[in-house]
């Protein structure tokens, strides 16, 4: 058997060491792409400002748009009861403000928390999870997405984009000053064929280990947020069971889009045209059979 505590604690050390890796990778990439074109160091502040910038517009507003994008409603407590109720007794139990509730009116079963912290939370299911599941299973899948919200899973992954982004700004930034001729000659003299060649490289490839190691962070959280889910319902197996039930069902969630498929609990897409090693790669979430695994066992 597995601790709930000591699974917690080993998924919260596992963030902040792919963290601390992707700090190291970002700052190593800037370095060396700012030194290979002559600038050092100082561009970076410039792409932490830009990307800084459009993240912060992302991390107030996303919910609006999220809710928007989705066609969700606000729950209405006598025609939403369980889904209401169960959302207050899991807030109260895990020490926050109750969270907005909204519903879309979608057979397909799933739910996902949006908002940058608990004072600013929503919780969002659709009617097919409503109907699905029993209210113990309910009960799984909103402890799961009140645990998001209590761990500041956003702001972290706010914090996230934001470095993404520099790395994606910086390779741009370095590929078209290529392009366009932007060195002086002098730098051009003083900067290694060597250095240079490991600029080209690290232009093209940090991208996309730069949104690996994003989704690597992201599948941790869910890790995370099913352990501490488990902890304030006491009862691991109900979200194991409701995991299966969603992932089982075959419909497809009509509501979701490419933006707005990574906050749901589990994959609202169905489409598994790619071998599952390299589709897991790409995936915000784990595979659901490794979830169940380590929540039946605790």
């Amino acid at each position: 058997m597995i601790s709930i505590h000591s699974q917690i604690q080993a998924n919260k050390m596992k963030t902040v060491m792919v963290m601390t890796i992707f700090m190291l990778f970002v700052v190593t990439v800037s370095y060396i792409l700012g030194k290979s074109l002559g600038y050092g160091s100082s561009w970076i502040g410039l792409g932490l400002i830009i990307s800084g910038i459009m993240s912060l517009v992302s991390y107030y507003y996303s919910d609006k748009m999220v809710l928007t994008l989705s066609g969700a409603r606000l729950a209405d407590r006598k025609k939403d009861f369980d889904l209401y109720t169960v959302t207050e007794n899991i807030a109260l139990s895990a020490g926050i403000p109750k969270p907005k509730v909204y519903v879309i009116e979608d057979s397909a079963p799933n739910a996902f928390a949006t908002g940058r912290d608990p004072e600013h939370a929503v919780v969002c299911a659709t009617r097919g999870l409503i109907n699905k599941l029993s209210r113990r299973e309910l009960e799984g899948v909103i402890a799961h997405e009140i645990s998001h919200i209590q761990n500041f899973d956003i702001r972290l992954m706010a914090i996230v984009s934001i470095m993404v982004g520099v790395i994606a700004l910086l390779s741009d930034w370095f590929s078209r000053s290529l392009w366009w001729g932007k060195r002086d000659r002098d730098d051009r003299g003083n900067i290694s064929a060597v250095l240079f060649l490991i600029s080209i490289v690290l232009a093209l490839i940090a991208p996309l280990v730069a949104t690996l190691i994003q989704l690597a962070i992201s599948r941790r959280r869910e890790f995370l947020a099913d352990a501490s889910g488990a902890l304030l319902t006491r009862n691991p197996d109900a979200l194991a069971s409701a995991l299966q039930k969603i992932s089982a069902d075959k419909e497809v969630l009509e509501a979701a889009t490419n933006a707005t498929a990574h906050l749901y609990i589990v994959n609202p897409f169905k489409d598994k045209n790619f071998s599952a090693w390299f589709a897991n790669l790409f995936n915000t979430h784990p595979p659901i059979a490794e979830r169940v695994k380590i929540l039946t066992a605790m």
